[in-house]
């Protein structure tokens, strides 16, 4: 792949509303869970990425994460299974606005979709979702947030997500990536926040380019019985317009 090509999808993948179709298959692992800290949480988070063109000054970009889960010495039995699905859709100007800013707005969904009641909370929700970032030389600074709700009147879904994200390019395709990635319960008043250190690095597999992340996390405050620490690996299939 040439350079200016990697770089420049290395560009995109920084950019969480771009218009490259992109299908990651996101690998995460935590350790430290539970009373005895011994319980591990492995989860496969496949979260296609599709831009669509409504017209010459619009998209709709749309992002899915299906958990695939496997919770081991975390409750009274290991559990295998498929989580709840978030299903976000951001409405996105083509053109970046003032002072380079590229922004997207738009509903997002908590579908449930858990095969496993342990996995996943049963219900329907709904929220809005915003993203805003800009795009300097070889830095990409931006935050990513939404809130759901859920609609069933137990409310067992009350949650913020934010995270904040910067990104610096270090050429032939290489980026470093350091963000975190708050949830807030209301319900529980509880916030989970991991500080994630991410590497990509774009390539091709024979004509089809394609991407592979690795990082790590610590947990800078947890619920009781939470995570202490992680590890992320990342490979992503990429298909520029």
């Amino acid at each position: 792949m040439a350079q200016d090509k990697a770089d420049e999808l290395a560009k995109q993948l920084s950019n969480p509303i771009a218009s490259l179709v992109s299908v990651p298959f996101q690998y995460n692992i935590d350790f430290g869970i539970g009373p005895d800290g011994d319980g591990v949480s492995q989860t496969l988070n496949i979260q296609p990425v599709i831009p669509i063109r409504i017209n010459e000054s619009w998209n709709l970009i749309s992002r899915t994460i299906v958990p695939v889960k496997w919770e081991t010495n975390i409750y009274p039995r290991d559990v295998f299974g498929i989580g709840d699905t978030v299903q976000s859709l951001f409405l996105s100007p083509t053109a970046p606005g003032p002072g380079g800013l590229i922004w997207g707005v738009g509903p997002v969904f908590n579908l449930p979709t858990a095969t496993d009641k342990l996995l996943g909370t049963g219900q329907f929700g709904i929220g809005p979702t915003a993203v805003g970032l800009i795009q300097e030389g070889r830095w990409t600074f931006g935050t990513l947030a939404n809130h759901i709700w859920s609609v069933d009147k137990n409310a067992e879904v009350n949650a913020t997500f934010v995270q904040p994200f910067v990104a610096y390019a270090l050429g032939s395709g290489q980026t470093l990536t350091l963000d975190t990635e708050t949830t807030y319960n209301w319900n529980s008043e509880q916030a989970t926040v991991p500080i994630n250190a991410q590497y990509t690095k774009v390539f091709t597999i024979g004509d089809q380019p394609a991407s592979f992340q690795a990082g790590g996390r610590v947990y800078v405050n947890r619920p009781k019985y939470g995570p202490d620490w992680g590890l992320r690996a990342n490979f992503s299939l990429l298909f520029p317009k």
